[in-house]
């Protein structure tokens, strides 16, 4: 939690995606700044997902509903071209 925490703290424009559990993983919640900078984190199911995000102050939505953001998208794609 120390972590997300800092995430939200150091970081402008945070909003949480709480994610479903699939075959390879369980629940996460996704945390995206308005950069587009994201981190993810396990979550016991997605009652907690939205629980944990409640908790850091910050929106929070069902990834099934709304999808990824674009900013997200982008960020990543940025990165990959830096490698």
């Amino acid at each position: 939690m120390t972590y997300l925490q800092d995430f939200v703290r150091t970081r402008v424009g945070v909003e949480a995606y709480v994610e479903p559990p699939n075959v390879q993983t369980p629940s996460t919640v996704l945390l995206v700044a308005t950069t587009g900078e994201w981190t993810r984190r396990r979550v016991p199911d997605e009652r907690t997902g939205f629980e944990v995000a409640r908790s850091l102050g910050v929106p929070v939505y069902n990834v099934r509903f709304t999808g990824y953001p674009q900013r997200m998208r982008d960020w990543t794609s940025a990165q990959r071209r830096r490698d």
